[in-house]
């Protein structure tokens, strides 16, 4: 469902993403970890097209990542959400059904927004929700179309427990739906429980990709080790 090819993006001479490639499959639920300025929101920007690659090739379901045919493939969510001022949280949710040319949404944008505590908020302007509820609004955007491939930056940043576990709860009904979804995130205990597989980078390149427990065995000699222990000795300074 993805495939990056030599992704290079430089910041004048500096290289935020060094030639890095990777793919991946439908039904899959990647975790991409990394330290501050590791390149992974960089990463994720340049796959959605916020970002202007240096060079290298993106393609989404076989389609280049900058054509409307991909877009129509995927959702993301980024860490900093991002609403209207002026449209209500009802009215973010008829917007992305008209511009995804959706028919029957309704009931899946009432089942969403219950599902995130928004229903009493349904009439409340953008500008008037806190960090936590902009970020319910952002996903339940993300969803309502129904996306094969859906791209994660820090989603469980700003979310309150409940809808931290509701989350993890669609990311496993998404993946037995056969959907493709890309986590970027800090917190390593909440991609561990979710992630079939785990890329690792650092200072622009992708240092792991692999399956949880084969990264332990390749890199750990204590195989009882965690996901947060392994990333730290992978990612520390020289």
């Amino acid at each position: 469902m993805l495939e990056v090819s030599g992704l290079i993006k430089k910041y004048g001479k500096q290289n935020a993403v060094n030639n890095i490639s990777f793919s991946l499959q439908g039904g899959e639920v990647v975790g991409l970890l990394g330290p501050n300025g590791a390149g992974k929101s960089t990463t994720m920007k340049c796959i959605v097209g916020l970002l202007r690659k240096t060079a290298g090739e993106i393609q989404i379901a076989g389609h280049d990542h900058l054509s409307v045919a991909a877009k129509k493939y995927f959702s993301y969510i980024p860490e900093t959400p991002h609403v209207y001022d002026l449209l209500t949280v009802k009215e973010h949710m008829q917007f992305i059904a008209q511009a995804y040319g959706i028919k029957d949404w309704k009931d899946k944008a009432t089942e969403l927004m219950e599902i995130y505590d928004l229903t009493d908020k349904a009439d409340k302007l953008g500008r008037d929700l806190s960090k936590g509820m902009r970020q319910k609004v952002s996903i339940c955007c993300a969803l309502l179309p129904d996306p094969q491939v859906l791209f994660f930056d820090e989603p469980m940043i700003g979310l309150d427990p409940k809808a931290i576990k509701n989350t993890k709860k669609i990311f496993k009904e998404l993946k037995d739906q056969g959907k493709t979804i890309l986590v970027s995130t800090h917190l390593i205990d909440s991609v561990e429980t979710i992630a079939d597989r785990i890329m690792i980078m650092k200072d622009g390149n992708i240092i792991g990709n692999d399956t949880i427990s084969n990264l332990k065995t390749a890199f750990s000699s204590a195989g009882d080790s965690s996901l947060e222990d392994l990333f730290l000795e992978l990612t520390k300074d020289e």
